[in-house]
This record gives C-alpha cells, sequence and structure tokens, in this order.
C-alpha cells in the first residue's frame, strides 16, 4: 500500500498500472491530475493466505481544498507480488484552521506549514 500511494504522489502510472489486477485495473489513468498526496495512515490490515487488505487514510491536497480519501482495500498476491484489486473508498473535505495541527502530519500549526499564503 505504500508503494502505490507513493506512486500516487509521484505520478508513476506505469507501476501504478503494474500493481492493478488486470479484470479491475482502468485503462487509462489521468495524466494531469491535480491531486497532491501529502500523507499516508494505515489504520488495519490483515492477510489470509493469498489475500489481503489494507485500511488506510490518505490525505491530499487539490489547489487551496484539502480532504481525505479512507478506504478498505483489497489484495491478492499473485506470483509473489500483492496486486491491488478494489475497495470501498469514502472521501472527506477537511476544512483546516490556521492554528489547526497541520493536514500533513507534521505537528506544526497550519499557519506555519501547508497553510501559509
Amino acid at each position: 500500500m505504500r508503494s502505490r500511494f507513493s506512486a500516487f504522489a509521484l505520478g508513476l502510472s506505469d507501476y501504478l498500472r503494474e500493481s492493478w489486477a488486470a479484470e479491475t485495473r482502468p485503462a487509462s489513468l489521468p495524466v494531469d491530475d491535480p491531486t497532491q498526496w501529502v500523507r499516508l495512515e494505515i489504520l488495519d490490515h490483515g492477510e489470509s493466505g493469498e489475500r489481503g487488505t489494507v485500511h488506510f487514510r490518505a490525505t491530499f491536497r487539490e489547489g487551496r481544498r484539502w480532504g481525505a480519501l479512507e478506504e478498505q482495500s483489497r489484495f491478492r498476491r499473485e506470483a509473489g507480488r500483492w496486486l491491488y484489486v478494489d475497495g470501498e473508498p469514502t472521501v472527506t473535505r477537511l476544512k483546516p484552521g490556521r492554528n489547526a495541527p497541520c493536514p500533513c502530519g507534521s505537528g506544526r500549526k497550519g499557519k506555519a506549514c501547508c497553510l501559509r499564503h
């Protein structure tokens, strides 16, 4: 899951497609995605044989708007590699205040970190 998050953050669409199960893989991924992925939190995970699950929350930014994508993802191991099968995503818009902790997870106040104007 961490490698897929990094691939989304870096725009590595080839890696994302290679790590996606063939039956659920999209034909293409957006080239000019305005989403800036800034934080990943693994909330839970499990494995049973060749199947696995990861419950995560990923914080993102689109322009000046912040959000969090939370998903219970399903994975399958094929030829020694874990492939993303599908998930149940929920997107929540965040409204961080200037004096609240920064949503990037730095531990600093938003006004001294990502919320600087």
